[in-house]
């Protein structure tokens, strides 16, 4: 089969403003950014603001192994499908990050039959979404080092400087730095160090804003640092939040491309999916609800980290109301649970696969507690065996979901009918009765528990001092009220990446508490999570170049 690449090189695109023109949109709605690629105006969404939504269909999964689950490529391939059946559907997605572009996880343009195009633009700058908020991020730093520097009205204590810079890039030597050597004209000497771009507050708040105003208003609500009496400083204190909102003034409005066969795609904003949320941003989920019948998304990695995170503070904060929920499971990844090597995972394996689907029960249990209905996707591959597919499917049966072999990075739409026929079925006979898993009023500790026992299956949650102490400082400041956003390992349902399939016995270990202020979650860290990723030994970029031409080649 040819490369991800050389099937988007070859397909046929059509001119963007075809694209929007079959969305109901005119010239004066969309800013062109090129031939094949535009921004949506935020004027498309006030003035549907009163139209009825479309349906919202959510692509999440078990957990993954370290190669993925394919959400983002059933996610495009089911808009395929569901727009070969007749519905007027939107897939919209989160933004691909430069630094697993060039590293090892590749892009999020999906794969195969299913991808989004133009996808060197998609996986490269895009429409220079990252970098904006990449500069809104280092304004700020910028200021804080300069503020402290000129004089330091605001009395900020450089020991407790909670802001970091970013990148978009994995650069693993960056973690932890040393900023204002040189000597007085260089400012003060303080620790530092550098996130990810995916990683920054900002893009937290990019994808969790209403409009322009609430993003400049949420940016001035960022704690950036706390003062020598230990009170809080804010970003707005250092008035340059209106600055960084002037910054974010085009890559706040969504992105219009389309997949393989023209079906419209919205690619908006990527939060890191430990760190932060991991989905696109509301602005680009609720203008496609206004265009179209048919909405499909998606959430990083497994249903306990993203999907939690979709209902509990995404649809929180946007009165989204799903209506069907799909569970993305390959069955390498169920033997994985099951027990199976790597290099083993291949084999064809039932005795495994029948212990490492109780990962995949759990995260259909998880799903249903939100009040949601549930159909399981099998992502096919090329080794699976009839007699281990045929396993899932008597699963799924004897538990009532409807489970669909899907095929869609092989032959497109035509590979996701079945799928796509089993969605709206549900859709239109299951009535979903959405709910949220907790009060974001409650303590921060019980809604920690909540999520801990529910959603993970742990027997309690474990803090350490510095945990605790940090959640009195946000009792304290009055940030404590709001939604929980949980750092943990993806490979795992405990903080355990070791601990596989449906783990019992176990209690999750809080070392760290932060209040992400602008973007209205507190963040709770377990384990060792890595906001600034390091290359790995043959990194992808290895195999990257362009030719004379013009050609992009190696790029997945």
């Amino acid at each position: 089969m040819k490369s991800d690449i050389e099937i988007a090189q070859e397909s046929k695109m059509q001119p963007i403003v075809e694209i929007a023109r079959g969305l109901g949109l005119s010239e004066d709605d969309i800013d062109l950014y090129g031939k094949y690629k535009c921004k949506i105006s935020l004027d498309v969404l006030k003035r549907n603001y009163d139209k009825k939504d479309g349906k919202l269909i959510l692509v999440t999964a078990i957990n993954p192994t370290p190669a993925g689950e394919g959400k983002s490529t059933v996610t495009i391939g089911l808009s395929q499908a569901l727009n070969k059946i007749g519905k007027k559907t939107v897939a919209v997605l989160r933004e691909p990050s430069l630094g697993p572009v060039f590293g090892i996880k590749g892009g999020a343009a999906g794969g195969g039959y299913a991808q989004v195009v133009p996808m060197e633009d998609i996986n490269l700058h895009f429409t220079g979404d990252m970098h904006a908020i990449t500069a809104a991020n280092n304004l700020l730093s910028a200021a804080i080092d300069n503020h402290i520097h000129q004089g330091n009205k605001l009395k900020i204590d450089s020991r407790r400087i909670l802001f970091k810079r970013v990148m978009d890039m994995n650069d693993r030597a960056l973690r932890q730095v040393i900023v204002g050597l040189g000597g007085k004209p260089n400012g003060f000497v303080r620790e530092d160090g550098f996130m990810i771009t995916v990683a920054s507050e900002i893009m937290a708040i990019l994808c969790l804003s209403k409009d322009l105003m609430d993003l400049k208003r949420r940016m001035g609500d960022i704690l950036v640092a706390y003062n020598i009496d230990g009170e809080p400083v804010y970003c707005k204190d250092l008035e340059v939040n209106g600055a960084m909102a002037l910054l974010m003034k085009d890559a706040i409005k969504p992105n219009l491309v389309q997949t393989l066969d023209n079906t419209p795609a919205i690619i908006h904003g990527g939060p890191f999916a430990n760190i932060a949320h991991g989905c696109n941003s509301l602005i680009a989920t609720q203008t496609a609800l206004k265009l179209s019948e048919y909405v499909v998304t998606e959430a990083g990695f497994g249903a306990d980290l993203g999907a939690e995170k979709f209902f509990d503070i995404k649809c929180r904060y946007g009165g989204l109301k799903p209506n069907c929920v799909i569970i993305v499971a390959t069955i390498r990844a169920l033997k994985h649970h099951g027990g199976v090597k790597k290099d083993m995972l291949n084999v064809p394996n039932v005795e495994a696969l029948s212990v490492g689907i109780a990962n995949l029960d759990k995260q259909i249990e998880n799903v249903q507690k939100f009040g949601l209905p549930v159909v399981v996707a099998i992502n096919k591959f090329a080794h699976d065996s009839e007699q281990e597919i045929e396993f899932i499917k008597e699963f799924c049966n004897n538990k009532n979901i409807p489970v669909s072999l899907t095929e869609v990075w092989g032959k497109g739409a035509e590979g996701g009918l079945d799928l796509g026929n089993k969605v709206i079925d549900v859709i239109e006979n299951k009535p979903s009765d959405f709910k949220v898993l907790y009060d974001s009023n409650k303590d921060i500790k019980e809604k920690v528990n909540t999520i801990a026992t529910e959603i993970y299956g742990a027997d309690g949650v474990e803090y350490t001092k510095t945990a605790l102490k940090q959640i009195k400082e946000i009792e304290k400041l009055g940030l404590d009220k709001l939604p929980i956003c949980v750092a943990k390992t993806q490979k795992s349902l405990s903080d355990n990446p070791k601990l596989l399939g449906k783990p019992t016995g176990f209690n999750i270990t809080v070392k760290e508490v932060r209040v992400s202020n602008g973007a209205g979650f507190i963040v709770v860290l377990t384990g060792d999570i890595m906001t600034m990723p390091g290359l790995p030994k043959v990194p992808a970029a290895n195999k990257m170049d362009i030719i004379d031409d013009g050609t992009i080649i190696g790029l997945f």
